[in-house]
């Protein structure tokens, strides 16, 4: 108490420049504290029926010196006080309560009012405490700049309003209350209103702040819509900055889907066009309108290609992209499918031709369907999707696979042998790509991941190809007929007479030994090149070794044969062929891992192929899918979806047969394909997923080789500000465009900013947007970005000034930013924010 009366006098005298102090005390329980204080040059008088010697003293035989005159007991009556001329030219200490509290805010005498009429708040040390540091960051102009202070200590929130607006509406979206009632029983209350009205316009006879958090949300949309809304700009540029905020987040999506319903906003967006709806995400609503909107129009074709994957593009900057990502990558794909679907010309002029056009182009189609099926699967919306879904799968089954097929199929009809001229054999693989790097006395390690598709593996591709100083190359190669597991798998080992072992399984034997399971592919492996240390491995034994193990590994074998197997044991299974997309997907994860192992372990040159591609489609099979007869015989021995393997196999309509000789292949067996994608009946076996025929799919197989360079390769795209015409401010807001430079590719990376305006000593003065510059296009046009910024209170402050619109990027994954990119404007505005839109 005493350090408190002392700090407090001591401010008066020193700090404020006081000669003289006057001190009531009015319970007259503070002599004791009277008579302890001592200050430096400070004379102490007290009171006591001598107030003319005291004033002739002080203004006459002492006019320089520092008095702290006391009187025990109550000031007198201005009529009776002596003192009172020059109890007015001087300051009277108070040493009540409040006015302790506020000496020990360091606040001057003419802010009493904000502590004297607040006395709930300050019975709180804590909240004591909160509100001088914040004082003695920025110290108030006015006892309502202390009352505004107040507020965000009773609200838990850092900074002005808009902050302990922020803070109020967590708490409501929580159920709690305990900002709004400390509020209240601080009796902040009426101020708070005030300051509610005075800032976002929010006018009621009986304020409640979820009532204002309703008109809040409501006000916002109708904004956005172009349309007037009961709050003003200032309370729209607020919501903006709170609904984008990752501390909120939560927060809002709660209050929002409170809202949605209140506000009736599903009823309102049926009659809005959706094309103006694509810049907004007040509610979870709009991209479900929007989605379903786009839908249709893709249904219906009103729509183009470039306009959806624009819309596509333009909602990843959604508050609620995170939870339709996969509907809208799923629109994405089927967009794109549709458009290389109506440029895509399905026509061949041989074997070489079809192999060359679907490996440089229409293998994309492929990739698109499984990609949008994929998405489709994991949004748990097929509903959502399902006119959608409808157009794609029909024009994937019949304008491209079928047809495709069809085609290739007449080329297939023409040939004797089965061979495509220029491109390597299954069969010649270990002796013409393996081999070479034993020739070159190098090491290599081989994997082979079943039924790794050539579309699949261009995914693979890029994907590796992201990584930071490895490169890839990929290039077709031509799977034996029938194309099936134990077939490839046995091409792909050293050249020896391969056969069919001749009995009811589809075993294959290589110079007369088995070919199954790893010990038996190791000793074939072996006998490829004299004195090589071969070793043939499961991949799942890589993943799980330690660095050193692996090292190890590679140190002690010359070649390695490493076998991964996902695709074809989900797809080769009636139970769970439908979940060959998300198979795929990991295949790819998997592969991407299995190669940063290998690296990590000295090795050098990796080779990455399949045993077979395969055919799917998602949607169960039509009888028209089935070939037409059943084989005919003189022994059948194996029967599959896709081949018939068998002595003395008759011409069957709809199959064309090979014999061993002309698959390069030893024994009297003979073999029948269906033609094109048709399937045999077989009982028990899925036919969504099925290979061993001669499609395109199945037939055309990836060699990938990897290897890593020594110096860094990858870089991230540049952007830069493009301001059109002068570089002025003079509204509330500013429009520019931001252009991404360069497409993203696999060693030209995405990258993520945060976009607002700023004052030169760095004031954010608008709202601040996370912005993803991840385009593809190789087109300038879609690689441009428009933004809107709007201007918030702050920015009053800087009027006539310049100020900076500012790209940041993120250091890492901390939380902090540095300047990327950065463009001066002259803000030149005749109006304040708070009339201005």
């Amino acid at each position: 108490m005493n350090e408190r009366i002392a700090a407090g006098l001591k401010r008066l005298f020193e700090d404020e420049g006081h000669r003289i102090v006057f001190w009531y005390d009015t319970a007259r329980e503070l002599r004791e504290a009277f008579e302890a204080v001592a200050l430096d040059g400070v004379t102490k008088v007290e009171i006591a029926n001598n107030e003319f010697g005291l004033k002739y003293r002080m203004l006459r035989q002492e006019p320089k010196a520092r008095f702290l005159v006391y009187k025990d007991g109550p000031e007198p009556p201005q009529a009776d006080n002596w003192l009172l001329d020059l109890q007015l030219a001087t300051a009277v200490f108070k040493a009540d309560q409040a006015a302790i509290w506020l000496s020990e805010l360091g606040l001057p005498g003419k802010f009493e009012a904000a502590v004297r009429e607040h006395p709930d708040f300050y019975r709180s040390q804590r909240r004591l405490d909160r509100l001088k540091a914040f004082e003695q960051e920025t110290p108030s102009q006015s006892p309502d700049g202390v009352r505004r202070k107040m507020l965000a200590v009773c609200a838990g929130a850092d900074g002005d309003l808009d902050a302990v607006i922020e803070a109020l509406l967590g708490e409501l979206a929580e159920g709690q209350g305990d900002g709004l009632k400390l509020i209240g029983r601080s009796a902040l209350a009426g101020f708070f209103w005030k300051e509610v009205e005075r800032a976002y316009g929010y006018r009621s006879d009986e304020p409640d702040f979820q009532d204002f958090a309703i008109t809040l949300f409501g006000s916002a949309y109708r904004r956005a819509m172009g349309e007037d809304g009961a709050l003003n700009a200032e309370a729209a540029l607020m919501f903006r900055r709170w609904a984008n905020s990752r501390r909120w987040s939560e927060a809002f999506e709660t209050l929002s889907s409170q809202y949605q319903t209140l506000l009736k906003i599903e009823e309102d967006l049926r009659g809005r066009a959706f094309r103006a709806l694509m810049a907004h995400d007040h509610f979870e609503a709009i991209d479900r309108e929007i989605i379903r909107s786009i839908v249709q129009a893709m249904a219906n074709q009103t729509v183009s290609s470039p306009e959806v994957l624009r819309w596509v593009r333009e909602r990843r900057q959604s508050h609620w992209y995170g939870r339709y990502a996969d509907i809208y990558q799923a629109i994405g794909c089927a967009t794109e499918f549709q458009q290389a679907l109506a440029e895509a010309n399905l026509t061949m002029t041989s074997v070489a031709d079809g192999v060359k056009r679907y490996a440089s182009s229409w293998f994309r189609l492929d990739q698109l369907y499984r990609q949008f099926i994929h998405h489709m699967q994991r949004s748990g919306q097929a509903g959502l999707l399902g006119a959608l879904y409808e157009t794609v799968e029909n024009r994937y089954q019949t304008q491209f696979v079928l047809a495709m097929n069809n085609a290739w199929q007449d080329q297939v009809n023409r040939l004797e042998n089965w061979a495509v001229p220029g491109y390597p054999r299954q069969q010649d693989f270990y002796r013409e790509q393996a081999a070479e790097y034993r020739r070159k006395d190098q090491k290599v390690v081989v994997v082979i991941s079943d039924a790794l598709r050539y579309e699949v593996a261009e995914e693979c591709l890029r994907e590796i190809r992201k990584l930071n100083r490895f490169d890839a190359e990929l290039k077709p190669m031509i799977s034996t007929l029938p194309s099936y597991t134990q077939l490839g798998m046995a091409a792909l080992l050293p050249p020896r007479d391969l056969a069919f072992k001749g009995d009811d399984s589809d075993a294959v034997l290589s110079g007369g030994e088995s070919t199954q399971g790893l010990l038996s592919r190791e000793k074939l492996l072996a006998s490829g090149r004299a004195g090589d240390r071969a070793k043939a491995i499961k991949a799942e034994e890589v993943m799980n070794m330690a660095v050193s193990e692996g090292k190890e590994l590679f140190r002690d074998h010359d070649i390695i044969y490493v076998y991964h197997n996902r695709i074809d044991a989900i797809g080769d299974k009636l139970q769970t062929e439908e979940s060959l997309p998300g198979a795929v997907e990991e295949t790819i994860a998997d592969l991407v891992k299995l190669v940063r192992k290998l690296t990590s372990a000295n090795v050098t040159n990796i080779l990455i192929t399949a045993d077979h591609g395969f055919l799917y489609q998602h949607r169960a099979l039509d009888e028209s899918d089935f070939a037409l007869a059943d084989p005919q015989g003189d022994e059948i021995l194996v029967r599959n979806r896709r081949f018939v393997i068998g002595r003395g196999l008759r011409p069957t309509p709809g199959m064309k047969k090979f014999t061993c000789a002309q698959l390069g292949l030893s024994g009297d067996f003979d073999v029948l394909i269906p033609n094109s994608i048709n399937r045999l009946r077989r009982q028990g076996s899925g036919s969504r997923y099925v290979h061993g025929g001669a499609t395109l799919q199945e037939v055309v197989i990836p060699v990938l080789r990897v290897g890593k360079q020594r110096a860094a390769d990858v870089q991230k795209v540049e952007v830069r500000i493009v301001v059109p015409g002068k570089s002025q401010i003079t509204s509330g807001q500013i429009a520019v465009t931001l252009y991404q430079e360069q497409p993203v590719s696999a060693k030209m990376q995405a990258r993520d900013l945060l976009a607002g305006l700023y004052a030169a000593d760095g004031t954010a003065i608008s709202d601040e947007i996370p912005v993803a510059f991840d385009f593809t296009s190789d087109n300038a046009r879609e690689r441009e970005m428009p933004r809107s910024f709007l201007l918030n209170r702050a920015a009053d402050a800087f009027n006539n000034q310049t100020v900076f619109l500012k790209l940041r990027e993120r250091v890492g994954k901390t939380s902090h930013y540095q300047d990327y990119a950065s463009h001066p404007f002259q803000l030149r505005r005749g109006m304040s924010t708070d009339f201005d839109f």
